[in-house]
């Protein structure tokens, strides 16, 4: 049995991402690509995905990158850029790739698309806590 990296450990106790169905792909040192499929309760009065729902599968996906050392690191800021919109039954992949570490602060990307559409673009800066995983 191996001992689960830090990214497994904080997904595995994150409900409110199991609970919006979000799926890992891949973990990897800086890096995360997760899945999310846009359901009804997700869609806004303007018939596409809330901006919130795309922003928390980015963020997610950014906890996941940041936090697979096994450090606690939580976000610092994060900004979001919506450039086309989903919609309900569209299937989202987030992917964080880590640009910069530090000292204890970091800067990720994260890209989120629906097949060849670019969704949104995602800009996260981490900081990483003195403590260990609870």
């Amino acid at each position: 049995m191996t001992t689960p990296t830090g990214a497994e450990a904080m997904f595995a106790a994150d409900r409110a991402s199991q609970a919006l169905g979000i799926t890992v792909r891949a973990l990897a040192p800086g890096r995360a690509e997760l899945e999310m499929a846009a359901t009804e309760l997700m869609v806004n009065g303007h018939g596409i995905v809330h901006g919130g729902y795309v922003f928390l599968l980015a963020d997610t996906a950014f906890a996941c990158a940041c936090n697979y050392p096994g450090a606690v690191t939580v976000a610092a800021s994060a900004d979001i850029a919506f450039i086309n919109p989903a919609r309900q039954g569209d299937v989202l992949v987030a992917e964080a790739a880590e640009r910069h570490r530090y000292g204890r602060s970091g800067v990720y990307d994260v890209t989120v698309t629906c097949e060849d559409r670019v969704i949104a673009e995602f800009r996260g800066l981490s900081r990483t806590l003195n403590r260990p995983l609870p």
